[in-house]
């Protein structure tokens, strides 16, 4: 199923796998002009280029993710209906392929940091995977729940990418966590993206680490979704065949 997706995603396009990197990179170009200099947006003393694209990074990993995992038992109802098996390997499927448009535009961030001179830490970077590992987990959990319910109520569909796009606006992406006040710290992690985002900046960039209660709401909340939503997915995948 992955090995299907990566051959799909960019079939018949003229500028193939680019599209990984040319939507982060205008997206970057953009925020660093609206957000960086007309607005004044803080970037911790980071170049906003590298700060924004740092943020964009997991981010559109993750919103990639969510919408694939979410969309997948409806997209494949031919598969469904004709063979059984676990439904589960669909939604997890669906979260893998993104990990090659990341490498692919994690090029372009390399280049950025080399360009402004930026060094990390081995130290802090060897913790890179595992803030990596912590999206796809977010876009699992979340896709799970979505993916059920996808095939019970279809407007759930109508719904992914307002969800996402609010969930972009209360992430850290275009400003740091640093402007949320100290005791909305802790509430503020209870989005797990902030952590992702802030502990990518600190790996990569040097910037102070997200702090640690931050960071333990969120792995806390995505371990809760994540349970949860293999429960409810289990419990629904025995219909899915009937009713997709």
């Amino acid at each position: 199923l992955v090995w299907r997706d990566l051959k799909v995603r960019y079939k018949q396009t003229v500028l193939g796998v680019a599209w990984a990197i040319i939507q982060p990179f205008f997206t970057m170009v953009i925020f660093s002009l609206v957000f960086g200099r007309l607005a004044n947006v803080p970037s911790d003393g980071i170049p906003y280029p590298v700060f924004a694209y740092c943020g964009l990074l997991p981010w559109q990993f993750f919103s990639q993710a969510l919408t694939e995992s979410a969309n997948s038992v409806v997209g494949n109802q031919s598969l469904i209906t004709k063979v059984y098996f676990p439904r589960l390997v669909i939604p997890v499927a669906a979260v893998l392929p993104g990990l090659v448009d990341f490498g692919i535009a994690f090029t372009v961030l390399i280049a950025l940091m080399a360009a402004f001179r930026i060094t990390p830490a081995i130290g802090a970077l060897a913790m890179l995977p595992l803030f990596l590992v912590l999206a796809m987990a977010t876009a699992l959990a979340v896709g799970l729940w979505l993916a059920a319910l996808n095939v019970q109520y279809r407007d759930v569909r109508y719904t992914i990418p307002f969800l996402t796009q609010c969930w972009f606006f209360a992430t850290p992406v275009v400003y740091p966590s640093s402007l949320i006040p100290e005791p909305w710290r802790l509430v503020y992690g209870l989005n797990p993206m902030a952590g992702v985002v802030e502990g990518f900046r600190w790996a990569l960039l040097g910037k102070a680490g997200p702090p640690p209660g931050l960071l333990a709401v969120s792995v806390g909340v995505v371990v809760v979704l994540l349970v949860s939503g293999l429960c409810y997915f289990q419990r629904m995948e025995k219909t899915f065949a009937d009713v997709v």
